[in-house]
C-alpha cells in the first residue's frame, strides 16, 4: 500500500489534473485513504485506474457508513486494488445529511436522500454493492442501471443500518415456542 509521502503524491497527481476532486488525505490503522469530493468520485476512481504508474484496477469493495451525530454524516468507501504490486487504497466520499440540510444536500432531486455517482460502467463489480449501500444506507447512486432494493423487500421503510433507525422489530419464534403460540407457523 502507498505510504503517507506516496499517499500526498497521488493527491498532488489527481488534483492537478481535477482541481479540488481529493480533499485531504489519511493513514488510519495502516489504511490509506483518499478523502474525494462527491462530485469527483468518478473522475477520481478514472485516474486511479488508468493512469501510468497507478493500475488500481480492481475495485474489490463498495460501502457505506454512517458517522452520524458528525456531519458529513454519510460515507461511501471504495477499496481499489492494484494486483501487480497488492497495494490497496481507500476512496471516501463524505456525503452529506440532506434530511438535516435541506434539500440543495440532496443535488435537487427532492428525495431527501444523499446522492452520489455510480461507477457500476467502470467496474461492473459495483452492481450488487451499490445496491446493497442504497438498501441499507439510503445512498442513492446517480446512472445506476437496476436502483432496485437487493437485501430488504420492495416496500420496506427505512434503512436498516442508519445509525438513528429504531432499534427492535418482530419477535423471533421457535419452535420450543410451539405450546404457547400454537400455529405460529401460518
Amino acid at each position: 500500500m502507498p505510504d503517507a509521502p506516496g499517499l500526498e503524491l497521488i493527491l498532488a497527481g489527481i488534483n492537478a489534473e481535477h482541481p479540488g476532486a481529493v480533499l485531504d488525505t489519511s493513514f488510519d490503522r495502516d489504511q490509506p485513504a483518499l478523502i474525494v469530493h462527491p462530485d469527483h468520485i468518478r473522475e477520481v476512481l478514472i485516474w486511479l485506474r488508468d493512469t501510468e504508474g497507478q493500475g488500481y484496477t480492481f475495485l474489490a469493495s463498495v460501502h457505506g457508513a454512517d458517522y452520524l451525530p458528525a456531519e458529513p454524516r454519510f460515507a461511501v468507501h471504495y477499496e481499489l486494488l492494484n494486483r501487480e504490486r497488492y497495494e490497496r487504497l481507500r476512496v471516501k466520499a463524505l456525503l452529506p445529511d440532506p434530511a438535516a440540510e435541506g434539500d440543495a444536500a440532496d443535488g435537487g432531486h427532492g428525495d431527501g436522500l444523499p446522492h452520489i455517482a455510480s461507477v457500476v460502467d467502470l467496474f461492473p463489480t459495483a452492481e450488487f454493492q451499490e445496491r446493497e449501500v442504497y438498501d441499507f444506507f439510503g445512498v442513492v447512486f446517480d446512472g445506476h442501471p437496476d436502483p432496485r432494493r437487493i437485501l430488504m423487500p420492495e416496500d420496506y421503510a427505512g434503512h436498516p443500518q442508519r445509525r438513528d433507525f429504531p432499534i427492535g422489530g418482530e419477535p423471533v419464534i421457535f419452535t420450543r415456542d410451539e405450546a404457547t403460540n400454537p400455529g405460529w407457523w401460518n
